[in-house]
C-alpha cells in the first residue's frame, strides 16, 4: 500500500495513531503471557492512576507475576501436591478392603468421570485468570467469591494436622540410625529379683508399643490432655521451619525443592519393590492383591469410597491446583497436564500398593511361621499328655524340629486331627494359621506406616537403611503435598490483599505451629483423627460442587469453551461439555449426600488406645468434641453464604475493583463490568466509535497517542510504557472472552 494511502487511513480515526513499532510491541505483550501492558486512567480528582493489566487477569497488579522456570518444574509441583501420603497408606487399604484388583475398575471409571474433568477445570481457570482461588471465583461470579475463602480455610485446617504427620515421620527417621531398630523388640524391666517384659508391650507387639508409648506417649482418651509431648513438639517445629524456608520465596524457592521432594519417593518405592520381591512370601501378597473379588463391585460403598479417593488424591478444591497453574504461560496445554498428572497419580498409587502388598506378604509369612511353630508346640504338649495319639501325625512329619515344620505339613496335621476329633477340636485351642487370614487384616493410615510397615522392616537385612529410606520418603511425600496446600493459602491472600510473600509466609507458619501444639499433646493423635474426618470431607465436596456449578451454569459452559479455545488454540473434546454441565455435578451431589448420610448414621467417634489393656477401643466424642466437629464443618463452609449475602444485599459492591478491572486480548480492551456514570473512557472500553460516545470529561481520560500532533511524540505512562487504549472494530473471527 502506498504511503499516502496510509496517511489517509490514519486521518479517518483522529483518536488512534499507531506506528508499526508500537503495534508490534503491543502484540508482543499479548503473545508473551508474562509481560503486561499498561492502561493509564485519570480519576475525577485529576490524579494519574496506573492499572497494570495481565492477559486473562482480573485485577490490577503492580508487579509482574512470577513464572515457573520450566514446564518440568511445574509438572513436578502438581505431581508432588497430588501424590501424597494417601497414595501410600490409603489406596492400598481400600484396594485390600474392596476386592483387590477389582477395586481398580471403579477407581479408573470415576477417575475419568470425576477426577480428570474437575482437575482440568481447576487448571484451566487458574491459568486463564492467573489468580489464586479467591481472585478466580470472585472474578467468575462475585456472589460466589466465598468459594475461594472456603478453600483457604480448608487448606489451613488440613495443613495444621498434615504437618503433624510429617513430624511423626521425622521422629521415626531420626530414630532409624540404630542397630537394631528401637522398635525391634519389647523393652525389659529389671527389678531386684527378676527381669520381665513391659506388660503393655507383651500384650500387643513391639512396634505397636513403640508407636503408642514411646513416640506418642498417648493418653487413654481425648479428654485427658496429658501435657505436651516435647519430642513431637520439637519435630513439629522442624517440620514447619522446613515448610517456611521452602515457601518463603514462593515458587522460585519451592519449585527447586520439588526436584527432590517429588522424585525421591519414586526412587525409594522402586528400590522397596525390587527388595521386597526378593523376600519370601512377597508373591503371596501380590497374588492376594490381584485376585479380584468381583461380587464386591456391586456394593454402593465401594463406588463411594473410590469416588472419595479420586477426589482427595488429586487435591481438588484445596486451591493448590489453581495456585500452581496461575503461574503458567497463558497458552500452556493444561488439558495435557490434567491427563498426565491424573494418570501419574494413579500409577503411583498402583506402584505403592504393589510395594505394600509385597511387604505385607513377607510379614504374613513370618507371622504364619510363628503361628505354625507355636501350634506345633501345642500339638507336642497334647501328644505328651495323651490327649492326642501319635497315629494322628503323618509319618513324614518330624515334630522334633518344630521350626522346620512347613505350613503345608501343619495343615495336613490339623485336617487329620479335625477329622478324628471333630467334636473336641475347638477345645484343643489349635489355630488355622492361614496366610490369607493375615493378609485380610486390613490396616490403613498410621497403623500401616508406623506399625505394620515398621514391623516388617525389622526382619529386613540391613533394616536401619530401609527404615531411613522409608521415613525419608514419607517426609518428602508429605512436604510435596504441604507445599501445594500452603500455596493454596498464600497465593489467594497475596493476590487479594497485596501483602509481601515473605511476611505472610512466616506469619502463616508461626500461627499454624502455635495452633498445631494442640496435636502434639499426649491426646494429640485423637485431634488429628478428628480434623482428618471432619474438617475436609464435606467442605471440600461442597466447594468443588460450587466450582463446577459456577463455571457450567453461572459463567456459562459455552463461554468457558470459547475461552479454552482461545487459550489452548483448539476446542476441547465435547466429552468435557457434558461432564461439566450434567454428569460430574450429579455424581458429586450423590457423593455429597452419601457422605452426609454416613456421617449422620455413624456417631462421631475415635479409636483410643487403652494402656492397661493394650488394645484399641472405639469411644464416643464427649459433647464438647461433637461441638468442635460440627464447628469445623461450619467454619469451613461459612465464607460461601457470608460473601453471597454481602454481595446480594449490596453491603459490598460487586464492582469494588473499579474502572481498572479490565483485560485485553490481542490489543483489544474489554470492560468486564460497566457503571452508568462512566463516560468516554467506558465507551472506548466498550468498543464504541468516537462519534457514538459523548465528549470526554477533562478530568477523566485514558492516555493515548494524539494523531493531531503530527509528530512522533507520544503520551506515555508514568512508568515509561505506552498506553493500550487502542480502538479496534468488532471482528467476528475474534470472539470476545469474558475471561
Amino acid at each position: 500500500m502506498p504511503k499516502n494511502s496510509k496517511a489517509v487511513k490514519r486521518e479517518l480515526d483522529d483518536d488512534v495513531t499507531e506506528s508499526v513499532r508500537d503495534l508490534l510491541s503491543n502484540e508482543d505483550a499479548c503473545d508473551d503471557s508474562f509481560k503486561k501492558s499498561s492502561l493509564i486512567v485519570n480519576n475525577h480528582e485529576g490524579e494519574g492512576k496506573e492499572c497494570d493489566v495481565e492477559e486473562g487477569g482480573s485485577d490490577a497488579e503492580e508487579e509482574e507475576r512470577p513464572a515457573w522456570n520450566s514446564k518440568l518444574q511445574y509438572i513436578l509441583a502438581q505431581v508432588g501436591f497430588s501424590v501424597g501420603l494417601g497414595n501410600v497408606w490409603r489406596f492400598p487399604y481400600l484396594c485390600q478392603k474392596n476386592g483387590g484388583g477389582a477395586y481398580l475398575v471403579p477407581y479408573l471409571i470415576l477417575l475419568i468421570l470425576i477426577g480428570i474433568p474437575l482437575f482440568f477445570l481447576e487448571l484451566a481457570v487458574g491459568q486463564r485468570i492467573r489468580r489464586g482461588s479467591i481472585g478466580v471465583w470472585n472474578y467468575i461470579s462475585p456472589r460466589l467469591g466465598g468459594i475461594g475463602f472456603a478453600s483457604c480455610v480448608v487448606c489451613f485446617f488440613v495443613a495444621l494436622y498434615y504437618n503433624v504427620i510429617i513430624s511423626w515421620s521425622l521422629f521415626y527417621f531420626s530414630q532409624s540410625f540404630q542397630q537394631p531398630l528401637p522398635w525391634h523388640e519389647c523393652p525389659l524391666v529389671k527389678n531386684k529379683t527378676s527381669t520381665y517384659v513391659v506388660p503393655e508391650c507383651e500384650k500387643s507387639s513391639a512396634t505397636t508399643y513403640y508407636w503408642y508409648r514411646e513416640a506418642l506417649d498417648i493418653s487413654d482418651s481425648i479428654s485427658e490432655s496429658g501435657g505436651l509431648n516435647w519430642k513431637m513438639t520439637v519435630c513439629l517445629l522442624i517440620a514447619w521451619s522446613m515448610v517456611c524456608l521452602a515457601m518463603i520465596k514462593g515458587i522460585q524457592s519451592s519449585g527447586k525443592v520439588m526436584y527432590f521432594s517429588s522424585l525421591f519417593p519414586y526412587v525409594v518405592l522402586i528400590c522397596f519393590l525390587v527388595r521386597s520381591l526378593l523376600l519370601k512370601g512377597s508373591v503371596d501378597g501380590i497374588r492376594h492383591m490381584f485376585t479380584p473379588k468381583l461380587e464386591i463391585m456391586l456394593e454402593a460403598k465401594v463406588w463411594r469410597e473410590a469416588a472419595t479417593q479420586v477426589f482427595f488424591a488429586l487435591g481438588l478444591g484445596f486451591g493448590g491446583v489453581i495456585a500452581f497453574s496461575s503461574y503458567n504461560k497463558r497458552d500452556n496445554n493444561c488439558h495435557f497436564d490434567a491427563v498426565l498428572v491424573s494418570f501419574i497419580n494413579f500409577f503411583t498409587s498402583v506402584l505403592a500398593t504393589l510395594v505394600v502388598f509385597a511387604v505385607l506378604g513377607f510379614k504374613a509369612n513370618i507371622m504364619n511361621s510363628k503361628c505354625v511353630a507355636m501350634n506345633t508346640n501345642k500339638i507336642l504338649t497334647l501328644l505328651g499328655s495323651g490327649i492326642l495319639e501319635q497315629s494322628l501325625i503323618p509319618h513324614h512329619i518330624n515334630l522334633t524340629q518344630v521350626n522346620e515344620v512347613s505350613g503345608e505339613d501343619y495343615h495336613k496335621m490339623i485336617n487329620v486331627i479335625k477329622g478324628v476329633k471333630e467334636d473336641e477340636f475347638n477345645s484343643l485351642g489349635l489355630e488355622a494359621c492361614s496366610i490369607e487370614d493375615e493378609l485380610n487384616k486390613a490396616v490403613q493410615g498410621t497403623g500401616l506406616a508406623f506399625i505394620a510397615f515398621t514391623e516388617a522392616m525389622t526382619h529386613f537385612p540391613a533394616s536401619p537403611f530401609w527404615s531411613v529410606m522409608f521415613f525419608l520418603m514419607l517426609v518428602n511425600l508429605g512436604l510435596g503435598s504441604m507445599f501445594g496446600t500452603i500455596e493454596g493459602i498464600l497465593t489467594p491472600l497475596i493476590d487479594t490483599f497485596k501483602v509481601r510473600k515473605e511476611f505472610l509466609t512466616v506469619g502463616c507458619c508461626v500461627l499454624a505451629f502455635s495452633i498445631g501444639l494442640l496435636f502434639v499433646q499426649r491426646s494429640g493423635n485423637y485431634f488429628v483423627a478428628m480434623f482428618d474426618d471432619y474438617s475436609a470431607t464435606l467442605p471440600l465436596l461442597i466447594v468443588v460442587i460450587l466450582e463446577n456449578v459456577a463455571i457450567a451454569w453461572f459463567y456459562g459452559i459455552d463461554k468457558f469453551f470459547e475461552d479454552l479455545k482461545d487459550m489452548l488454540g483448539f476446542m476441547p473434546y465435547r466429552f468435557y461439555y457434558y461432564m461439566w454441565k450434567y454428569i460430574t455435578p450429579i455424581l458429586l451431589m450423590v457423593l455429597l449426600c452419601s457422605s452426609f448420610i454416613q456421617l449422620i448414621m455413624t456417631p462421631p467417634s475415635y479409636s483410643a488406645w487403652i494402656q492397661e489393656e493394650a488394645i484399641e477401643k472405639t469411644l464416643r466424642f464427649p459433647p464438647w468434641g461433637i461441638v468442635v466437629c460440627i464447628s469445623l464443618v461450619v467454619m469451613a463452609i461459612l465464607p460461601v453464604p457470608v460473601v453471597f449475602g454481602l454481595r446480594y444485599f449490596n453491603i459490598i459492591d460487586e464492582n469494588t475493583s473499579g474502572l481498572s478491572t479490565v483485560s485485553y486480548k490481542k490489543g483489544r480492551i474489554i470492560k468486564e463490568t460497566a457503571r452508568p456514570e462512566e463516560d468516554d473512557d467506558a465507551s472506548l472500553i466498550h468498543g464504541k466509535s468516537p462519534s457514538e460516545a459523548p465528549s470526554p470529561m477533562p478530568g477523566n481520560s485514558i492516555y493515548r497517542k494524539q494523531s493531531g500532533s503530527g509528530g512522533t511524540d507520544v503520551d506515555t505512562a508514568p512508568n515509561g510504557r505506552y498506553g493500550i487504549g487502542y480502538l479496534m472494530a468488532d471482528m467476528p473471527d475474534m470472539p470476545e472472552s469474558d475471561l
